[in-house]
């Protein structure tokens, strides 16, 4: 005689927790929220109005003569100096300001002329590649679109939003080191990631400004808000500066500084 079948239990069974896929009781994260500006609408406009007393017409250090020069500098100077990528690309566009020309002069020839900056190998293979490609796809001529321009070799975000930025006055923002630095350690653009920096200053920075915010924001974190030692007497926005480790509130005199250039010129003259 076979013994009676259980009665199935009435207790309903636990449904397992729909947070992780492993099953465990650990309950799912919450996603980060991206931190906003510790500063008000009026004091970002104070900012960029004092960047805009400071250097009424900005200029970045990278020397060239026209957008595709400019987009050859900007290459080169991933991992190296601006100064170091100008000594070497003086002659280099003397030779080849053009794709065509570029193309023409081939990659050995190219990296006789960069030996002194860092990756040349590489950066001369980028800088024939991107030439071939703007001949191939674009008629020999530097796209201002995006989307596009990070399609050449060698070109990412931020040195598309260079080029968009000096070569065709789009109102865009390249996250260096310097400007990443700043944009965390004052507070005004948190963000773990340069995507995330460039995002919080375009939403921040007053129209009116963007055309050269870019600029003040590098030289202000190439000379002034150094990532060793903040120089912050120096510094002209100390009364309105956030960051924990500022050594005063009194903000420099607010003067207008001479262009790179005229000081350079006015150093050489005997």
């Amino acid at each position: 005689m076979t013994s009676p079948k259980p009665k199935e239990s009435s207790v309903p069974k636990k449904e397992p927790p729909t947070g992780r896929r492993d099953g465990s009781n650990a309950k799912p994260r919450p996603r980060p929220v991206r931190r906003i500006s510790l500063y008000s609408p009026a004091e970002v406009h104070e900012i960029f109005r004092r960047f805009s007393v400071q250097r009424p017409e900005p200029k970045g250090e990278l020397e060239h003569i026209n957008a595709f020069t400019l987009l050859v500098a900007v290459v080169l100077s991933a991992q190296a100096t601006d100064a170091g990528v100008n000594k070497a690309t003086r002659a280099l566009f003397k030779a080849a300001d053009t794709p065509q020309k570029m193309q023409a002069l081939g990659e050995a020839k190219v990296g006789e002329y960069i030996r002194t900056i860092g990756l040349w190998r590489n950066k001369a293979k980028n800088v024939i590649a991107l030439s071939e490609a703007l001949i191939r796809d674009h008629g020999g001529e530097v796209p201002n679109d995006r989307d596009e321009l990070v399609k050449l070799p060698g070109v990412g975000r931020k040195t598309a939003n260079v080029v968009l930025n000096m070569a065709f006055g789009q109102h865009t923002m390249a996250v260096d080191t310097h400007i990443f630095r700043i944009g965390n350690r004052i507070g005004l653009a948190p963000g773990k990631t340069p995507e995330q920096v460039e995002q919080g200053l375009l939403e921040i920075i007053p129209d009116e400004y963007m055309r050269h915010a870019h600029h003040w924001l590098i030289l202000h974190g190439r000379y002034v808000c150094k990532a060793r030692k903040p120089d912050c007497p120096a510094c002209v926005i100390a009364d309105l500066c956030k960051a924990q480790e500022k050594t005063t509130s009194v903000p420099a005199p607010l003067i207008e500084i001479a262009p790179l250039e005229t000081v350079v010129a006015e150093n050489q003259m005997p």
